[in-house]
């Protein structure tokens, strides 16, 4: 590729970057309709009567044990390997990267902030709904159970709900809820169902959770996916809070009115024009360089005038300096210096001028 087609298109990322915020037209922000309140009362009785099983501990807890006893990971070894990575798929940190660098890329081609805020309130209502859940009931796993046929809560563990399951239901499912179609809204929705499944069964597999911690998983996740809607006004509050603030930033950067040490880190990065683009510290150094400016103040011109008058005026000095005046010297005369004569240092200069006589 020539270094001209590298140049243009560099010119294009940067036009687009520069270009002000717009949401597309496009984009339909999703309603809390009547079909969705349904389906949030319905996962909302499934998640209670979840819970209630395993506190009772009725048949639900019963099926828990039989599955550990069956040891999935015994019966399908050769499955074992493939299981290993594909529960990646549910762990919090790779898949919030790998679904937040996808939003950010969306961001910047649609000119919004809604989908990354959007991601960030549903991983903080996923921390919060979950992680109080898991702490309260303090549930151990199959692998820390003590007592055969116990439920095995309240006793110091994190593993109820199932965190790999609610997580893998709100990231992936996060980008069925953005999706700016009809049709790829539906294709997404699939495929963040058949990642969830999978996910949620590759940990019974593992022997990691039970099969009523999955339960619970996919119960949480799809609550919080279904609640969305009634967050989108503070999604959008909170996008044209940050629009302003970048705005508010770059006027007070552009006319001096920002604090001072806000302008010393700002200054560096503005160019003449006032639009934002980084300079070398060679011309930021110059453009601090401080001019010299001639001095006309009032006593260096009463000084210049003392100076080249034939009479000698007392010296002008500004109000509120403390300033003892002098007494005038003796001018010097053309017949000699004004220091009396020293006789000592004279014979001093011509000893040390004589010539050593003798060989």
């Amino acid at each position: 590729m020539r270094t001209d087609q590298i140049l243009t298109r560099l010119e294009r990322v940067f036009a687009r970057l520069d270009r002000e915020p717009e949401r597309p037209a496009h984009l339909q922000t999703p309603q809390m309709s009547r079909h969705r309140v349904v389906l949030l009362g319905s996962t909302l009785a499934f998640y209670l009567a979840i819970v209630v099983a395993v506190l009772t501990t009725s048949w639900l807890v019963r099926l828990d044990w039989q599955i550990m006893f069956f040891r999935p990971y015994e019966q399908w070894p050769q499955l074992h390997a493939f299981l290993d990575y594909l529960v990646v798929l549910g762990q919090r940190g790779p898949t919030a990267v790998m679904v937040a660098a996808w939003l950010g890329w969306r961001s910047w081609r649609q000119h919004t902030l809604r989908p990354l805020i959007t991601l960030g309130v549903a991983l903080l209502l996923l921390n919060v709904t979950v992680g109080s859940v898991k702490l309260g009931l303090g549930r151990l796993g199959p692998h820390y159970a003590t007592e055969i046929g116990s439920a095995e809560l309240f006793a110091g563990g994190d593993i109820f709900p199932s965190g790999h399951t609610a997580n893998a239901v709100v990231t992936w499912g996060i980008l069925a809820y953005l999706a700016s179609t009809g049709v790829t809204r539906r294709v997404l929705s699939v495929v963040s169902a058949v990642v969830s499944l999978s996910v949620g069964a590759t940990t019974v597999y593992l022997g990691t959770h039970w099969v009523s911690d999955v339960l619970l998983g996919w119960s949480a996740g799809l609550l919080i996916l279904l609640a969305l809607p009634w967050f989108e006004p503070l999604i959008a509050r909170t996008e044209a809070y940050v629009f302003d603030v970048r705005e508010l930033l770059r006027r007070r950067a552009e006319t001096g009115r920002m604090p001072a040490p806000v302008v010393s880190v700002l200054t560096p990065l503005l160019s003449a024009g006032g639009k934002w683009q980084l300079r070398s510290p060679a011309e930021v150094a110059t453009a601090e360089e401080p001019v010299p400016q001639p001095v006309t103040t009032t006593a260096a011109a009463a000084t210049t005038a003392t100076a080249h008058s034939p009479t000698a005026r007392p010296a002008v000095h500004p109000a509120g300096r403390p300033h003892v005046i002098r007494s005038e010297r003796t001018p010097v005369t053309p017949n000699g210096s004004r220091r009396p004569a020293h006789t000592e240092r004279a014979a001093a200069r011509g000893a040390a001028a004589r010539p050593v006589a003798g060989g």
